[in-house]
């Protein structure tokens, strides 16, 4: 099953959601803020999606504004990115829609995309 990971006061994890509803997805709901995903599972996360380690982080958010993350980024590798991803859910990109038995991670939501995926 998946594992939909979201912020609940956030618009675009609520127009996920509704779609994830509308076309019957079963899924496990987890608050992103209350709930942070841990360094093991970014890493996996990472893995699974292929997806360079910037595309987790929240660019809007303002965890990733206050931390100034954008100056430090460029100098950072992949293992201190996963550890300063996990120390706050703030700073993940949401919504996440995960499966490792089937073998895939969506970051942010596109419509299209996840379409494709759930068919």
């Amino acid at each position: 099953m998946s594992v939909f990971i979201c912020y609940t006061k956030c618009s675009t994890c609520k127009k996920a959601k509704e779609y994830l509803d509308e076309t019957g997805a079963l899924y496990i709901e987890r608050d992103i803020k209350t709930d942070n995903p841990s360094y093991e599972e970014l890493k996996t996360w990472l893995q699974v999606s292929g997806l360079p380690v910037k595309k987790f982080f929240n660019t809007s958010g303002l965890s990733y504004k206050s931390l100034g993350v954008k100056g430090r980024l460029p100098n950072m590798d992949e293992d201190e990115c996963l550890k300063l991803l996990s120390t706050d859910g703030m700073l993940v990109k949401r919504p996440l829609l995960v499966n490792i038995e089937e073998n895939y991670v969506l970051v942010g939501f596109k419509k299209e995309e996840w379409g494709e995926l759930l068919g």
